[in-house]
């Protein structure tokens, strides 16, 4: 299946003022085959599937930066069957994803990569080192991530600079800190969408999210849509960003 697909959807009512960073909390793939009395990993296939059409929709509309939650460190603690099915989708999407290299996308995994089986790893570096070169639009895929592991690996890092002399505590700025997270060079997110009706962020992010607006709905993920983004992009476009000033 192709990643990206041929636009289906007018784009033009969309505000011009868009978020430079768009970022996505794939949730609720379970609960939609539980309520069709189907196994959980055909909620993920059809989580997959959703995915393809709000990228391919993310481009069409000019986003920049986009994020997906795809795994977090804590998902290694379901089902075991559970597990295998999404590491299976997994391949096949990496496999899928080479179209991007003709949509000048840019593709970074965000997360250790250790803990992925060795072809695995092996097909998120070649995508990596493939698409280095593109710019059109960057997409953030976390696999094996957790927000609390993002900061504790660049404090490992900072650390370790301090230890050899590199720079000093007082050195450590917030600007130092996200240099060395995995989201490094891209803009913080300034907007968060979860779908599923759950209303955190369930570790996702958490620094890059410090000021980003949220936008929380009762659809599940695999019936998300184009026309529910297009939604989701306009109330942001009609809110008052402050950053904590007035």
């Amino acid at each position: 299946m192709a990643l990206f697909k041929k636009k289906e959807t007018e784009t033009s009512a969309l505000p011009e003022v868009l978020p430079k960073h768009v970022g996505f909390i794939m949730d609720g793939n379970g609960r939609w085959a539980k309520k069709r009395g189907l196994p959980r990993p055909l909620g993920h296939a059809e989580g997959a599937k959703t995915f393809r059409k709000i990228l391919r929709h993310c481009k069409d509309v000019g986003l920049q930066t986009v994020s997906f939650y795809a795994f977090s460190t804590e998902n290694w603690k379901r089902p075991q069957e559970e597990v295998q099915a999404i590491m299976n989708i997994f391949r096949e999407y990496l496999d899928d994803v080479r179209e991007l290299l003709t949509e000048n996308t840019r593709m970074i995994f965000l997360g250790s990569k250790d803990a992925f089986d060795k072809d695995i790893q092996e097909k998120m570096l070649r995508i990596e080192e493939d698409t280095k070169d593109c710019n059109e639009m960057t997409l953030l895929l976390a696999a094996n991530y957790g927000g609390r592991d993002d900061i504790t690996h660049a404090a490992r890092i900072l650390a370790e600079k301090v230890r050899k002399g590199e720079i000093s505590p007082d050195d450590i700025t917030e600007k130092l800190v996200a240099e060395n997270l995995y989201t490094a060079g891209y803009p913080d997110v300034d907007f968060l969408i979860r779908p599923s009706g759950e209303l955190r962020l369930s570790n996702f992010l958490i620094w890059q999210c410090a000021y980003a607006e949220y936008y929380f709905t009762n659809i599940l993920w695999p019936d998300f849509s184009p026309a529910e983004l297009d939604k989701a992009l306009i109330e942001y476009a009609n809110r008052h960003r402050r950053f904590g000033g007035v």
